[in-house]
């Protein structure tokens, strides 16, 4: 399909799939305390940027994608995030501090021994491995966990894995077994030569001379990079990753100008006892239907309330290179209802920082009778190769006085 066909045939969807929703998606007040129904987009109130780089490890690109935004005393934040562009590439940090006023900053002091004493440390960390999209998880037995996805090389071959680190006093953090990771990326050493479930495989020969003791990924555990976990009020967990699904060149969903032009993402869930050995993976979002043939679902961040799961969907135009946040809703989170179908968060025009793309954080918040969004904005095509000004990526705020 040449080019101009592929755009008549994505408009042709785009404008069926909004003859078929017509009337569905219609706002009536009276339906924001029933469970399954979102406020309209038009209730969000943006504040603007809150926290940007500003210091020499950060570099001009930061993010809090699947990062948890905590409450503080004093109408204080704790913003967990990850600096992309600085000195050393790809670490981690917290920010306190007041949205609109300056904040404190304090970066991961990565060690691949024991960890030092900061206010935060990560050790056993390989040497050369580099941290991102950290998530900080309070555990309920009083201990303190992160997640993150680690970027490396060198002998072995590629890094590209999720870790777990464990904390008794929230400070300095221990990867549990760097060997045995909770997920990997296709394009990890472990994963070269394993297809996934769904038949991807990105690098058809295995690696060779894995370190000693490291075994292969087990397939169902080789996911895309767009994770988020959560723990339970039973103490087990659920993890929300993107199951790759491979389509041929002449499908219409194969669109060459993304960064990953065949691979179709979609949303799996995962569930654990312990947080760190993750199974029963099942695919719980996929287009329909009823969605443009170009969409696909970027991340699933989750927001648990007494009425059910409240999901921030990445919502991924691909022909565009547009990334949106969509409302949906689960009582259990495997079923999930997506009666908006279009951007609940509107991103903002080309003079703003989210002008490209909304990355949402791990959850939304409520504080003060309102619900807070601590957001990623992108001014960049998602292929990277056009944006609105210099490429930047800060965080946002937002916020809304009812989510269901």
């Amino acid at each position: 399909m040449n080019k101009m066909d592929r755009r008549r045939f994505l408009t042709h969807a785009a404008g069926a799939a909004a003859g078929l929703l017509t009337g569905a998606c219609a706002y009536d007040r009276s339906m924001r305390t029933r469970p399954g129904r979102a406020l309209p987009p038009t209730d969000w109130r943006k504040h603007g940027v809150i926290l940007e780089g500003t210091e020499p490890w950060e570099g001009n690109r930061i993010q809090n994608f699947t990062s948890p935004a905590e409450p503080l005393d004093g109408g204080r934040w704790r913003f967990w995030y990850s600096p992309r562009g600085g000195e050393d590439g790809f670490t981690l940090a917290y920010a306190e501090g007041v949205p609109g006023e300056p904040m404190r900053k304090f970066p991961a002091h990565c060690t691949p021994g024991q960890p030092v004493d900061a206010p935060f440390a990560l050790g056993h960390l390989p040497e050369a491995w580099k941290p991102t999209q950290v998530i900080h998880i309070h555990l309920r037995d009083g201990r303190h966990r992160i997640y993150f996805w680690a970027h490396g090389g060198g002998k072995g071959g590629r890094i590209l894995r999720f870790l777990a680190a464990d904390s008794d006093d929230g400070r300095r953090y221990r990867v549990v077994d760097p060997h045995r990771p909770v997920l990997y990326h296709p394009h990890d050493r472990a994963a070269c030569g394993i297809p996934t479930p769904d038949d991807v495989l990105l690098v058809k020969e295995r690696t060779a001379d894995l370190p000693a003791g490291e075994p292969y990924a087990p397939s169902e555990l080789i996911s895309n990079d767009a994770t988020n976990v959560y723990q339970l009020p039973d103490g087990s967990f659920e993890m929300y990753s993107v199951g790759l699904v491979p389509v041929p060149r002449e499908d219409p969903a194969y669109i060459a100008h993304d960064n990953a032009p065949g691979l179709l993402r979609m949303i799996d869930r995962y569930t654990s006892d312990d947080g760190l050995r993750f199974g029963n993976r099942t695919r719980v979002i996929v287009r329909d239907a009823a969605d443009p043939v170009d969409l696909q679902f970027y991340y699933l961040a989750v927001t648990y309330t007494p009425a059910g799961r409240v999901g921030m969907l990445g919502r991924y135009l691909v022909e565009a290179q547009t990334m949106d946040l969509e409302w949906c809703f689960s009582k259990n989170g495997l079923t999930w209802e997506r009666p908006l179908r279009r951007a609940w968060l509107p991103r903002g025009d080309r003079t703003q920082p989210d002008c490209y793309g909304i990355y949402a954080s791990h959850n939304l918040v409520q504080r003060d009778g309102r619900y807070h969004l601590f957001y990623t904005g992108v001014n960049s095509a998602h292929n990277g190769r056009e944006s609105f000004g210099p490429p930047r990526s800060v965080i946002m705020h937002a916020t809304i006085d009812g989510i269901v």
